[in-house]
């Protein structure tokens, strides 16, 4: 088994998975994202004693960490924008001090994108391609790669980070401070901001949202479909982009943008063929996510299977067993 945890500004999950990528074993806490740091490292603790009554906690051989970023995967920490508490947060050492973990083994971190690329190679939409990218479109975007078979985090751990490249250079400002990027068009939120922009409205009694957009535009409501196509004309060009620098051959899209289905992937493949019109590109695919809620889990299971195959911890459990 390994033992993954998956950080995130709503929830904190965790884990056991098995050598066959199956969740075996869950837990989840609300994330306490407004409030300190220690209370925060206190509810990660608490997701981790709850997985280790778990009778398969014994076998545990490894430890995955999946966290929103910014991520430093060299010095273990995180800065993750929506947790206000964490920045150049010691999360690695944290986990590691837990009692119920043995020395010897370090845990393993990523961003949450980079683990979404590990599980969809392992196990997902992307396991047939040695070069991919997958990304997640949510209320921001973040991506990560996998080049020649393997996963490609960077020095850093942020390699991917597809929704602050500029797709507009006299695009709309950023929240990281530069201008046109890909989340500023193509994120649930920018898809809600620029429906209510045209003119569009959620029904009676709903709140604006980029599921509300996607079922307005379902019915044939021209500005939600205007918004839902504008996100994908970005979200192709970003792709393309990626297929001219990397030769990727395949874009796995996941997060809840891409429940809207059709409603994002027909603009989308249309647009790709729009960008994409190198030779070597033609035949880039585009695929949803297979994995869905659990591929943060999968992918940190992922890199701590990856960790220990590689004989870089020690050959005995990293945990202590709990007695009875």
């Amino acid at each position: 088994m390994y033992a993954a945890l998956d950080i995130g500004g709503t929830k904190i999950a965790g884990a056991l998975v098995d050598e066959g990528g199956s969740v075996v074993h869950r837990a989840e806490l609300p994330t306490p994202a407004r409030e300190s740091a220690q209370r925060m490292a206190r509810t990660i603790d608490a997701v981790i004693d709850t997985l280790s009554t778990a009778p398969a906690w014994g076998t545990v051989r490894g430890v995955g960490i999946a966290s929103a970023g910014p991520v430093d995967t060299a010095a273990g920490t995180v800065s993750p924008v929506n947790i206000p508490a964490w920045r150049d947060f010691p999360l690695v050492e944290s986990v590691r001090a837990h009692p119920l973990l043995l020395t010897g083994l370090e845990p393993v971190l990523l961003g949450d994108a980079v683990a979404m690329a590990a599980a969809e190679h392992w196990l997902g939409a992307a396991r047939d391609a040695d070069n991919a990218l997958c990304m997640v479109v949510s209320t921001g975007v973040g991506g990560g790669y996998v080049l020649g078979g393997r996963l490609h985090p960077g020095p850093s751990g942020n390699a991917g980070h597809i929704g602050h490249i500029s797709v507009g250079i006299d695009g709309p400002p950023c929240a990281c401070g530069a201008r046109g990027c890909v989340e500023g068009y193509a994120s649930g939120t920018a898809i809600t901001r620029y429906a209510v922009q045209t003119g569009w409205s959620p029904g009676p009694g709903s709140q604006p949202s980029a599921a509300a957009v996607a079922a307005s535009a379902r019915e044939g409501d021209e500005r939600a479909l205007a918004a839902y196509d504008r996100s994908a004309r970005a979200l192709a060009a970003a792709i393309a982009g990626s297929a001219a620098l990397l030769e990727i051959e395949v874009a796995v899209i996941g997060g809840g943008v891409a429940q809207a289905g059709e409603t994002l992937f027909t603009p989308l493949r249309h647009h790709l063929r729009a960008f994409a019109v190198l030779d070597f590109m033609r035949d880039l695919k585009v695929r949803p996510a297979a994995l869905a809620r659990d591929a943060g889990l999968i992918g940190a299971a992922a890199a701590a299977r990856q960790q220990f195959a590689e004989g870089c911890g020690a050959a005995s459990p990293v945990v202590h067993e709990t007695s009875a």
